[in-house]
């Protein structure tokens, strides 16, 4: 494990963004919206909310988007795939996210709920050719999903990297890569891209490690490789949990000073819907709220406590 750089004293120059899922519960719900009030004052590039297998959280998606979008000052990004749906009702989900007022898109193929996946007859193969169609509905901000170790279901290393190339032709900004916890990952596979002429930004994805056997289960399924030095730093731990949310804190933070080091400036947090993880990242990362911020924060902390 790399140990920390000296601090500067000087904001760092970095952005993040952070993903959430839609509430399944009114319990969950108060827990997402305590941690989008708790991440909202490091002022994130964006926010977005995830998309379930075969859409199935469609509707508790956009809701939750359009919320963001009314009662925050944050910015909204949409989850949006094209597995079991026509291109009419992508569209036209597409379209209903437009008048809400929200303008970026994090285009996905998606997790089929069966398998193999079979693009749908009417529909969106994949999602290039859904970034085809939201570029004709839209002037749309649109990221993408890129793999470092290879989408799971892709022929080989290469198909994958052409898929992504794809993407990004068909008019994409930006790709936010599947987590990974080795920087030497991050950089080989973006010597890869840049030398098949990709140049749009490459947003590594930090994945704070809340359940470590859960890990294990997710990895195998999705092709990320999880080190063995994981299992050494989460050994006994499983009802521990304090003490593993400060060994996750400190791992994410080292390997994400690991990759500024390398002149990595963007981090996208999968959050699972905890604040607390991210944000303690963010503060070793030296990502601090305004000081106006802060202020406000203590004094409606007085109020609600007077």
């Amino acid at each position: 494990m790399t140990a920390f750089p000296p601090l500067s004293g000087q904001p760092p120059e970095i952005q993040v963004s952070f993903e959430f899922f839609p509430p399944k519960t009114p319990e969950m719900e108060t827990q997402l919206w305590h941690a989008i009030e708790r991440l909202k004052p490091l002022k994130p590039r964006f926010v977005s909310v995830t998309y379930g297998a075969g859409g199935s959280t469609r509707e508790r998606t956009h809701a939750t988007l359009v919320r963001i979008r009314r009662e925050t000052d944050l910015e909204p990004a949409a989850h949006l795939t094209c597995v079991e749906a026509s291109r009419a009702e992508v569209d036209d989900i597409a379209r209903r996210y437009w008048q809400a007022g929200i303008r970026h898109i994090v285009a996905l193929r998606g997790d089929a709920t069966a398998q193999p996946y079979r693009p749908h007859p009417e529909g969106y193969a994949y999602a290039a050719d859904l970034v085809q169609g939201l570029r004709r509905i839209a002037d749309f901000e649109i990221s993408v999903a890129a793999y470092p170790e290879t989408h799971p279901e892709a022929p080989s290393p290469q198909a994958d990297l052409d898929n992504l190339k794809c993407k990004i032709d068909a008019g994409a900004r930006r790709a936010i890569t599947q987590y990974f916890f080795e920087p030497a990952v991050y950089f080989r596979f973006i010597e890869r891209v840049r030398a098949a002429g990709i140049t749009v930004p490459i947003v590594p994805g930090i994945l704070p490690v809340t359940n470590y056997r859960q890990l294990l289960k997710f990895s195998a399924l999705c092709g990320a490789t999880v080190p063995p030095r994981l299992a050494y730093l989460f050994e006994g731990l499983d009802h521990d949990p304090e003490t593993r949310k400060l060994v996750s804190a400190t791992v994410a933070a080292e390997q994400c000073q690991a990759l500024m080091a390398a002149g990595v400036k963007e981090f996208h947090f999968y959050t699972l819907n905890r604040a607390d993880l991210a944000y303690a990242i963010c503060h070793i990362l030296g990502l601090r709220p305004a000081p106006e911020t802060v202020g406000a924060e203590r004094r409606a902390g007085r109020m609600e406590t007077s």
